[in-house]
């Protein structure tokens, strides 16, 4: 009898015309969540096992549905074709399509040859394929003989042979010491 009286019991209780809701949390739905993600990541891009870049960053998330990687705090070092550095970039942001391979640098992007060659800019394109960064952007070149500023920007990855579509200034640098 005692436990047909707990039974109906718990039947009463239960059936309270008053339903407790769970909360939901609208601030996860906002956000996207990433495949994959971590911190202070490095990744090399090769080709036929000829390393073209080595990219380091801070914080990476990869998204497989969209095939784009997005990054934070980025270094990457690019190499030549005989497996030497030459060339080093950083930038606030980024951004890696993970069907091409190309990445695109954004805010504060810094490109510094090993031949004393330094382009900033605020967006840039590194086209992974054929070597070559981009921009339509307004950058600044500074080497140890000039520096030149302007609208739009195409180069190989080691900055030796670049082209400013656009100028709107240059300047020579000559040697204040002498």
């Amino acid at each position: 009898m005692k436990v047909f009286l707990f039974i109906i019991l718990v039947f009463l209780v239960g059936c309270d015309s008053e339903k407790i809701k769970p909360t939901i949390s609208m601030d996860a739905s906002e956000e996207r969540i990433a495949d994959y993600e971590s911190w202070g990541t490095e990744v090399i891009f090769s080709e036929l096992g000829d390393i073209q870049a080595i990219l380091f960053t801070d914080h990476l998330r990869k998204y497989d549905s969209e095939k784009t990687t997005y990054l934070q705090g980025v270094k990457i070092d690019f190499y030549d074709e005989e497996g030497n550095p030459s060339t080093k970039l950083t930038s606030l942001k980024g951004r890696v399509d993970d069907i091409t391979k190309n990445m695109f640098a954004i805010d504060s992007v810094v490109v510094k040859s090993d031949s004393g060659i330094v382009l900033e800019t605020n967006q840039l394109t590194w086209q992974n394929k054929i070597r070559r960064i981009t921009t339509d952007e307004f950058v600044t070149i500074t080497s140890p003989d000039e520096r030149i500023e302007g609208y739009g920007f195409e180069s190989d990855q080691s900055l030796k042979n670049y082209k400013i579509y656009k100028i709107t200034y240059s300047a020579t640098v000559t040697d204040t010491l002498n």
